[in-house]
């Protein structure tokens, strides 16, 4: 997959909310979620949010009578590399063990993340 330009927040908040709907999905059924989530959207608002992720490469939109169908091209898992990939590159210089070490060293990682990690490591 290509890389495609970092989300912002609420786009990331929206594309979630696409990859655990029944696809395709149109703007009136995302505008129901959010209301429920208490996130009283205008049509106008939902609608620029989906044009801008149907530019960005993470949505393809289908036209359907007057209604738009929207249905991800950017899956989870790739942008979640991505973006790993993009913090590891800006922030650690590349390395993992450097990632590794910041965690440690603020005491983000428990004895249980250690064990899993060596676990997971000899599995490698």
């Amino acid at each position: 997959m290509n890389p495609i330009q970092k989300l912002s927040e609420t786009e990331m908040e929206l594309m979630v909310v696409i990859w655990s709907c029944d696809l395709p999905v149109t703007s009136t059924e995302l505008l129901d979620i959010f209301a429920e989530k208490g996130k009283g959207w205008k049509a106008q608002t939902m609608s620029t949010f989906l044009s801008r992720l149907v530019d960005k490469g993470a949505l393809t939109v289908t036209r359907r009578g007057r209604t738009n169908d929207y249905k991800p091209l950017l899956q989870p898992e790739d942008y979640k590399l991505q973006e790993t990939q993009h913090v590891l590159d800006g922030l650690y210089q590349g390395s993992v063990k450097n990632l590794v070490s910041a965690m440690y060293d603020g005491d983000k990682l428990s004895d249980d993340d250690i064990s899993e990690l060596k676990k997971w490591l000899s599995e490698k």
